[in-house]
């Protein structure tokens, strides 16, 4: 086979799985905010930004990638029997030089705290001392720290959004790559 029958028939492939995404599921348009927050659809890469505020002197930064994990549902081998992860990064600022950061993973129906650090505004932790792993803190101080992201509305509603959001982006990027690719294989 010639090098241009084989680019002809890898096009067509494309083209036809392009179009079967299209009839089975039509593309949705994005929205650009959730309550408070402003949502960057960053298009091309595999995450968004989340930005609000809280109050007169908090701003809120919520960085989420697209699935990165998954756990099984039930005793079977079907991909649908999965509940799929995001991972989050919040930072809560306050003031010039003053960020708490959450690293959380992100459920369908809830938010999981894994960790929480202190940084500067350059990102870096305050001290070299990070604090134990979220799970070893004091049950109250958990709860606590849980009702803080609640009231900026880091909450299950908000993890049920992510994860519809980030469905579309998914296949939203996926039709943007095959049809990167189909140009790639068709440039003369």
């Amino acid at each position: 086979m010639h090098k241009s029958a084989v680019e002809g028939n890898i096009a067509r492939f494309i083209r036809n799985e392009i179009q079967y995404e299209l009839d089975h599921s039509p593309p949705i348009e994005l929205v650009s905010g959730f309550y408070s927050f402003k949502v960057d659809e960053r298009s091309g890469e595999q995450w968004i930004r989340l930005k609000g505020k809280f109050g007169e002197n908090e701003e809120i930064k919520i960085e989420v990638t697209m699935f990165d994990a998954s756990i099984p549902m039930k005793k079977t081998d079907e991909p649908e029997d999965v509940k799929l992860r995001v991972t989050m990064i919040i930072d809560v600022t306050k003031g010039k030089d003053n960020i708490l950061e959450f690293v959380c993973s992100g459920w369908p129906d809830s938010i999981e705290i894994r960790n929480v650090f202190t940084c500067g505004r350059d990102g870096i932790k305050n001290k070299t001392y990070v604090g134990p792993k979220f799970k070893e803190l004091d049950d109250e101080l958990q709860d606590s720290l849980y009702d803080f992201l609640e009231a900026r509305g880091i909450d299950d509603k908000l993890a049920e959004f992510l994860h519809a959001y980030m469905m579309i982006k998914d296949k939203n990027e996926y039709l943007r790559w095959m049809d990167n690719l189909k140009t790639f294989v068709m440039k003369k």
